[in-house]
């Protein structure tokens, strides 16, 4: 029996100092400290990106660790909810344990001083007057009264007489209101929280979907009903067309919210600055509900949102929703064919054979307007309109890609035109850019039969021969067939080389090829014999008239497409697409939230103003005035205190003071 009640006390002994410490205000003060951090964090750190973007950001290493602190959505993170849980009980605790005494405090107005406590306190002062006892007390006990005091007066031991007075009790349901505050703030809180989501997942009744599926594709086990959880999604909505979902972020995929209405984008606008930067934007919705007599039509814009049965529709962004699109696919790496035109749409994926390449044409991205810096200029602050671009990736077998981004019209550099084309690995690269000049028709024609007749054999064959001619000729051994030979060969070589590796693989072959004694000799003449086999390939394709000189503008638009075309290789795609055609089509991105503990918020916001205001704009000051016979008159001893502002309770007591003597020495004359 008596190990029972040892085990007994020491078990309520543990749940004593447990909820001791739970209830303290250093663990307060950590929780509140540790929220703090976690919010400059989540301020800080751009919250519900892609991860593709963070692991860009971070490296893979550190995009691993952030990962699993749950920083890229600290809100959401188990650690930060468990934080705030144990916020709430920690303060409930606190509420718990101090609220009794400080509802008895309210109200108490401490008559059990005796004379010597008074005595012992900061503020105090005596006097006598000469009025009897009685009448003392009832002056002081109406002058506390009149100035908002309640008062209490108590009979002490014979001829001694206490008036207890207290202004401000209220003060002491400041500090309750305060702790309420922040467990219904931290309430509210929790339930906006992806907490419920979070423990579905744990009990395996959702599963967060990362792959990149149409809508009627996703499983129902990454469909959430509609339901009274809180959620914060997206949604983009092409002109035209309606949704009735939103997509959650969660982690690296996400979760589909079925919504109790449909929205429908009947337009949407987009105001540019004279630039080409969009300037302003807006939709025009149409929510469709059965609740709905007819629909509900509304224009939503950036800061001015739809309220509709709790959901806040939010003009987040906007991008494109399927524009159609036409293209020219120009071969690159052949003299066969004729470019081909081709008719998709932004979002489409598509398997192309080009030659012998099969590849995957994913298009990715339009744009009407691109104000980017200007790649021609050296100065990264110069930024121009570029007018329109499509952006996609050209996708191996292998599941490698390249990604580009072509420009419709051509640009102008140092008073050429150029079409470009950029091309890049990954994300985190920069644009490299190819420059494809364009003819006096502002076309990629001429370019494009110039390298057709680099890549015609029987062209390169004749124009080697012409200039194996001239040269046996100019050094008059034409009866050297074993030089001829050797020369037809080598330029029909150079040509082959330069069509598959550009000026590197000439000069990789110049280095192996070449003794090094003579390779610095011979060289440059290898390079000019190039140079001049270019040149009549292309000249020859002009069928200039007998006597007609080339112009300058040939000469440098020569120049420009060898440039180009030696960088050909590096490109990486056996095809240029041209933008020759499009139809836009405008999608608005829409971010809908569903907040059931936003009123609880409020109120708990409610409570903290309230409750910060009794605290610092209502101090709580206590009198008490010891009255006792001495002599035939009346001895008084006043004290006080205040649990606020000591300096300004010191001229407050002294305007006491001389209002109590004024009144107890008057007293007699009513």
């Amino acid at each position: 029996m008596s190990q029972n009640q040892d085990s007994s006390v020491s078990h309520r002994s543990l749940a004593w100092r447990v909820f001791h410490f739970l209830g303290t205000m250093e663990l307060a003060i950590t929780l509140l400290i540790t929220l703090a951090i976690a919010s400059v964090i989540g301020t800080v750190l751009q919250q519900n990106q892609p991860y593709p973007d963070y692991l860009i950001k971070f490296g893979p290493y550190w995009f691993e660790v952030f990962e699993k602190l749950g920083l890229y959505d600290v809100y959401s993170a188990l650690w930060f909810l468990a934080i705030l849980a144990l916020l709430v009980v920690s303060t409930t605790v606190c509420v718990i344990r101090h609220a009794p005494s400080m509802f008895k405090d309210m109200f108490n107005l401490r008559t059990h001083v005796q004379l010597k406590s008074l005595r012992s306190m900061h503020h105090r002062s005596e006097w006598e007057t000469p009025t009897s006892p009685e009448q003392t007390v009832d002056a002081v006990n109406a002058a506390l009264a009149s100035d908002g005091f309640r008062t209490r007066v108590t009979e002490k031991s014979e001829g001694n007489t206490l008036v207890s007075a207290m202004r401000g009790g209220m003060n002491r349901l400041g500090y309750i209101l305060t702790h309420v505050a922040i467990i219904v703030i931290c309430v509210g809180g929790l339930f906006d929280s992806n907490l419920p989501l979070k423990l579905a997942e744990w009990q395996g009744k959702i599963q967060v979907e990362t792959r990149n599926l149409p809508l009627p594709q996703v499983p129902k086990e990454s469909r959430l009903p509609v339901g009274p959880q809180a959620f914060r999604g997206s949604v983009s909505i092409p002109e035209g067309r309606a949704a009735s979902v939103a997509y959650l972020a969660m982690r690296d995929g996400y979760l589909v919210q079925n919504l109790p209405f449909t929205i429908e984008v009947k337009e949407f606008r987009i105001e540019h600055y004279p630039t080409g930067q969009p300037k302003s934007f807006e939709s025009d919705l149409v929510i469709h509900d059965t609740d709905l007599e007819k629909p509900l039509e509304s224009t939503i814009a950036v800061n001015h949102p739809l309220i509709y049965k709790g959901y806040a529709i939010y003009q987040a962004s906007f991008g494109d929703g399927g524009s159609e699109l036409t293209l020219k696919a120009w071969p690159l790496f052949s003299d066969k064919g004729e470019p081909v035109s081709l008719e998709t749409k932004v979002f489409n994926t598509q398997q192309m054979l080009w030659g012998d390449k099969e590849m995957q044409l994913e298009i990715t991205d339009f744009r009407p307007f691109n104000i980017n810096p200007d790649p021609t200029d050296d100065n990264p602050n110069n930024v121009r309109n570029f007018g329109p671009s499509v952006t996609f990736k050209l996708r191996q077998p292998t599941g490698e890609a390249l990604e580009y981004q072509n420009y419709m019209n051509p640009v102008e550099r140092d008073g050429r035109y150029y079409f470009l084309s950029g091309v890049r690995g990954s994300p985190s690269e920069e644009f490299a850019y190819l420059y494809i000049p364009a003819d006096e028709n502002d076309s990629i024609e001429g370019f494009y039969q110039f390298l057709k007749r680099l890549h015609n054999k029987s062209v390169v064959k004749d124009i080697a021969e012409e200039m194996k001619l001239a040269t046996l000729s100019s050094l008059q051994t034409t009866d050297d067939v074993v030089l001829a030979d050797s020369l037809q060969k080598t330029l029909e070589t150079l040509i082959e080389m330069f069509n598959r590796g550009g000026f590197g693989e000439v000069s990789e072959f110049i280095e192996k090829t070449l003794p090094e004694a003579e390779r610095d000799a011979l060289a440059p003449a290898y390079l000019a014999m190039l140079r001049e086999m270019l040149g009549r390939i292309y000249f020859s394709g002009l069928e200039l008239k007998q006597g007609e000189t080339v112009d300058q503008s040939e000469v440098l638009f020569l120049q420009d497409a060898i440039d180009a075309i030696g960088t050909l290789p590096r490109y990486g795609s056996p095809v240029y697409l041209e933008m020759t055609d499009f139809t836009q089509i405008q999608s608005t991105g829409l971010q809908i939230a569903h907040a059931p503990g936003k009123s609880i918020v409020y109120l708990g916001c409610a409570f903290l103003i309230a409750g910060v205001f009794l605290l610092f704009y209502l101090p709580q000051r206590r009198f008490w005035v010891w009255v006792r016979e001495k002599d035939g008159k009346s001895q008084v001893y006043l004290a006080g205190m205040t649990n606020r502002n000591p300096r300004e309770f010191d001229n407050y007591f002294e305007d006491i003071k001389a209002k109590l003597q004024s009144k107890s020495r008057n007293s007699d004359e009513g």
